[in-house]
């Protein structure tokens, strides 16, 4: 099975618009004490959305293994849904072990 450039570039372009991230990409640069922009300028809705985008990659991931498996895909979309869907879980990871280290590190602090 030969790989061509073409293909790659093909590929690739059919990954950047199926896996960008929507948060912190609204007109009004707003933000909250936290710093983090978002649809609500909020942590929260940050967060949601990033679980949201997430979830989005994941079913992208399911979806585009199913048509390689049924014949119909192509195998670098698949890898490339893969490794976005393996980077946002990753990422989203991250971040629910950073909140609930600084939600320990809060419980530690004396009143």
């Amino acid at each position: 099975m030969a790989i061509g450039a073409l293909d790659a570039a093909a590929a690739y372009g059919r990954a950047i618009k199926n896996t960008a991230p929507t948060f912190g990409t609204s007109d009004d640069s707003s933000t909250s004490v936290g710093g983090a922009a978002g649809d609500g300028g909020t942590f929260g809705s940050m967060v949601e959305s990033m679980v949201g985008d997430t979830a989005n990659s994941l079913r992208n991931a399911e979806t585009q293994s199913a048509k390689q498996v049924a014949g119909k895909g192509d195998l670098i979309d698949v890898v490339t849904a893969i490794g976005a869907a393996e980077t946002a879980l990753d990422t989203v990871v991250s971040v629910r072990d950073r909140v609930v280290n600084a939600y320990s590190e809060i419980m530690r602090m004396q009143i």
